[in-house]
């Protein structure tokens, strides 16, 4: 039979083992809770946004500023992908308004009208991942450490 204080050693031992885990582990949780903050404080100010869409979107009816608008091409390759989606200024970077379209050999689509103005975007893919645009320059680093793209679309307000 075990001394009492023997069995608390073994314990103590066990408990102070290192646990084993894959290299990547902390990568992995990182990315994860950098996705869910980034979608959970973009919901927050969908409401907020969302009346200051539908504001902007009255001042374009009224003013027609809309028919000024232009269509700009969004693409990314990544052929390995199930979906992507564009998010940025222009959407309230609401990940399920502006899916893209696959073109064939792993290139996706949008075209968006943009109205002459600088923005900030991403690109989600299969509604995780969020990266940059790779073939667009790259603004600050947005709140949660991941770089932006930013595309301008030229006008007579510009």
């Amino acid at each position: 039979m075990f001394d009492r204080d023997e069995s608390i050693e073994r314990v103590v031992r066990e408990l102070k083992r290192p646990v084993p885990s894959s290299s990547d582990l902390e990568a992995r949780v990182m990315a994860r809770v950098l996705a869910e903050r980034r979608l959970t404080t973009r919901r927050a100010v969908w409401p907020i946004a969302s009346l200051a869409a539908a504001a902007g979107l009255a001042a374009v009816l009224v003013f027609g500023a809309g028919a000024h608008g232009k269509p700009v091409a969004f693409t990314l390759v990544a052929p390995r992908a199930s979906s992507v989606a564009i998010v940025g200024d222009f959407n309230d970077w609401n990940p399920h308004a502006t899916p893209l379209i696959r073109t064939g050999s792993g290139a996706w689509e949008a075209r968006v009208r943009l109205a002459p103005g600088q923005y900030n975007y991403a690109f989600v893919v299969d509604g995780a991942t969020w990266v940059p645009d790779p073939a667009a320059p790259k603004n600050a680093v947005d709140d949660f450490g991941s770089p932006n793209s930013v595309v301008t679309v030229a006008g007579a307000s510009l």
